[in-house]
């Protein structure tokens, strides 16, 4: 009866410390194993997406700056297509119900210093709404001046045009007339021609006399006008030309123009921090002070080590003990 509990005794053991054991330390180290790629692929996936929320963070921000930069550039240098007022003419009346002043009519351009750009063409054009009426028709040619004001109403220039209405023959008339009854009829189409009267083709703006009021003249006393505009239209070349355009095309040359450039600002700035000695002091402090830290987790790390191996130690002084009394038991 001994000899078989010392045998199974001795299998225990040797299965214990032939199989048991070495099972165990196997699998706690695939689980440790486990556990330490884990926690790098998960501090890499963090890493990863700091560094991805960073860079993205950045762009963003530089090309909206971009953006930023070509609105401001493009509202500053590209002026105002055109400006339109309405002209309400104003005269003398006669006795006997006819016009005994020439028409005329004050037009404030603006309140603020100027309303045009420095270095940029204007066409100033006035555009008259005229009846094709008798009157009209027999009144031929007729003058229309024009008065550019700055300042205390100081002059700047003055321009005067001459105009007239559109000759028709009387059969063409008569045609056009047949033609667009139906319509004539129904007010859809009125027998009216806008004669356009350019003053200035290519006006441009004195600096130091900036144009606020305008003072239109037209000097006929039996002419006969449903109404009149004053048109001012910026005269397009070269880049502005080319921006007004082809907007889409443009801006986006010029947000990934200014792109290039502000990166490549940051970049150089970025050399330049990294190599100054401001710089290159404080990375050598800081490494001073994770060193002194250092020192002071090994003195403890040690220390810990050496009471895990006195424990350890007397775990298997006992482990011993308790062996041999299990042996001279048996």
């Amino acid at each position: 009866m001994g000899i078989f509990t010392s045998i199974s005794t001795s299998l225990r053991k040797s299965f214990r410390n032939n199989i048991q054991l070495p099972l165990i330390v196997f699998v706690h180290g695939i689980i440790e194993l486990f556990k330490t790629k884990t926690n790098s692929g998960i501090s890499q996936l963090k890493t990863t997406l700091f560094r991805g929320t960073v860079v993205a963070f950045i762009t963003s921000l530089l090309v909206w700056l971009s953006i930023l930069m070509y609105l401001a550039f493009y509202y500053a240098y590209v002026p105002k297509m055109s400006h339109e007022k309405h002209v309400h003419l104003q005269f003398k009346m006669c006795e006997d119900s006819g016009m005994c002043t020439f028409p005329s009519a004050h037009i404030e351009l603006t309140k603020r210093q100027k309303l045009l750009m420095l270095g940029q063409p204007y066409r100033v054009e006035l555009a008259l709404e005229m009846p094709e009426s008798p009157v009209n028709k027999q009144l031929g040619m007729f003058m229309v001046c024009v008065d550019f004001r700055g300042k205390n109403n100081k002059l700047i220039t003055r321009s005067c045009r001459s105009a007239m209405l559109h000759y028709r023959s009387f059969i063409l008339d008569l045609i056009y007339t047949i033609a667009y009854s139906p319509l004539l009829l129904t007010g859809t189409v009125e027998e009216k021609q806008t004669v356009t009267i350019e003053l200035f083709e290519d006006y441009y703006e004195v600096e130091n006399e900036a144009v606020t009021d305008v003072y239109v003249e037209v000097q006929s006393t039996r002419i006969e006008i449903y109404s009149a505009k004053f048109l001012l239209n910026a005269h397009f070349t070269g880049l502005r030309y080319i921006m007004f355009n082809w907007p889409l095309i443009s801006a986006i040359i010029g947000i990934t123009a200014n792109l290039f450039f502000i990166a490549v600002i940051c970049m150089i700035s970025w050399y330049q921090l990294i190599h100054s000695e401001e710089y290159k002091r404080y990375v050598l402090t800081q490494r001073k002070f994770e060193s002194f830290h250092v020192d002071q987790d090994d003195g403890s790390s040690s220390s810990s080590i050496d009471d895990a191996s006195v424990l350890e130690e007397n775990l298997r002084k006992r482990h011993q003990i308790h062996t041999i009394g299990e042996d001279d038991s048996l």
